[in-house]
């Protein structure tokens, strides 16, 4: 691979879950660029684990590859993109398993005493094994007659925000961005998360209930995959931007639609299926890995 003079400049961006892991995995990046013939023009650190290279490239996914046999096994994430245009406008963003650390039907059901049964559907559905929809009917079925007030149980007991969740969201807001919570969950639990994590808004299916327990049916329409991808181009277009200065993040397969779409995909802690299609993955650090990816640095980020 080498070097051409009208090549555009890209930014790697390494973070790691400590200082000298990060720092190691820079300087393995640069060794493995320099082999293949790149100079790095600029190195600055973002923050203490987290590092910015930046050099005239060509192909992405070659270099995503070169980048990832120099860092090897070190637990750091990366991302690779264009100088230009980091700084995105627009964020969605998943809930289950991604702004919060769990699957809330799968705690539901647990209070159903089938949690088992439950989350098995839920992983393949996430997996991309199951179509979204019938595994989301099927799961919701099998709450039939739980009183409506084991939802304010499980939200009380089961769900917290992952690391970083509120410092993405509100580092972001504070930029100007808009920041929205879009979930194949239900409304119930993502209105709630949208307030502690700090999004503008929030968009999620509805149980139906009656006499004060669930029906085990879902309101109509479902939002699923398309309806995630569906928001993200409705609200670009309707706060003027193109999609190149969105982002969104997600776990599952449900979230791939928006994530190909998106100008930055991520990939949180995600099943392979997603991982493979996203424009960059956090498996290591916390979701402030988002941020740096985006060009914030460290002394930027609005912590409560």
């Amino acid at each position: 691979m080498s070097q051409m003079r009208d090549a555009m400049d890209l930014t790697l961006t390494l973070v790691g879950c400590d200082a000298e892991t990060a720092r190691l995995a820079s300087d393995r990046a640069q060794a493995g660029l320099a082999a293949c013939g790149l100079s790095v023009k600029s190195v600055s650190s973002l923050g203490a684990a987290a590092w910015d290279l930046t050099f005239a490239g060509g192909n992405i996914a070659e270099l995503k590859a070169t980048v990832a046999s120099a860092v090897g096994d070190l637990p750091v994430d990366f991302a690779l993109q264009p100088q230009a245009g980091r700084r995105k406008r627009l964020l969605l963003a998943d809930m289950d398993s991604t702004i919060i650390a769990c699957e809330c039907l799968d705690e539901l059901a647990d209070f159903a005493g089938r949690k088992a049964e439950v989350a098995a559907i839920t992983e393949r559905a996430m997996r991309g094994e199951l179509a979204f929809e019938g595994a989301l009917r099927e799961r919701v079925a099998m709450l039939a007659g739980l009183p409506e007030a084991e939802l304010e149980r499980a939200y009380a007991e089961r769900v917290r925000l992952n690391p970083g969740a509120r410092t993405l969201v509100s580092t972001l807001a504070a930029s100007g961005a808009h920041c929205i919570l879009v979930s194949g969950g239900f409304d119930f639990f993502t209105q709630r998360v949208a307030v502690q994590a700090g999004f503008h808004e929030d968009r999620a299916n509805r149980f139906r209930v009656s006499d004060g327990r669930l029906t085990g049916e879902v309101a109509e329409p479902i939002l699923g995959r398309e309806a995630k991808l569906a928001t993200l181009a409705s609200e670009a277009e309707r706060l003027g931007l193109d999609l190149s200065q969105t982002a969104a993040i997600g776990d599952g397969a449900n979230d791939l639609a928006m994530i190909g779409a998106a100008g930055l995909g991520l990939a949180y802690r995600a099943k392979p299926v997603v991982s493979a299609q996203a424009d960059a993955q956090i498996d290591h650090a916390d979701l402030t890995a988002a941020l740096y990816f985006m060009g914030f640095s460290e002394a930027e980020f609005v912590r409560d």
